[in-house]
């Protein structure tokens, strides 16, 4: 059982930065794709980054250029550094965990941690 707990959202001015953080537990880090979501209120979640086991990353257009992810695979950890924040960027931020198997993909899912831009 994979268990990831979040930390680091908070209340922000626009402008500023903040940086999320990702603690995996209960597996193999290195072999896990890493990805954050974000979900504004009632709207679906969306990808906003994601790492792969081997490196490779990936950003939703809206966050290029200010988000940076990257992973310690000795810490078991995967961050999001958020800058010039929006308040479009506002709403809840999830970790996952993604193991691909014999062609079948395994999803885990943090709790979430709230990010609200505002003024």
């Amino acid at each position: 059982q994979v268990q990831l707990v979040e930390s680091g959202g908070g209340l922000v001015q626009p402008g500023g930065s903040l940086r999320l953080s990702c603690a995996a537990s209960g597996t193999i880090f290195n072999d896990y794709a890493m990805a954050w979501y974000r979900q504004a209120p009632e709207k679906q979640r969306d990808l906003v980054a994601q790492i792969t086991s081997s490196g490779s990353i990936n950003y939703a257009d809206s966050v290029k250029g200010r988000f940076t992810i990257s992973r310690d695979n000795a810490k078991n950890t995967v961050s999001l550094q958020m800058n010039s924040l929006k308040p479009e960027d506002t709403g809840v931020y999830y970790c996952k965990a993604q193991l691909r198997r014999n062609g079948l993909f395994f999803d885990y899912w943090g709790q979430g941690t709230q990010v609200t831009v505002s003024s």
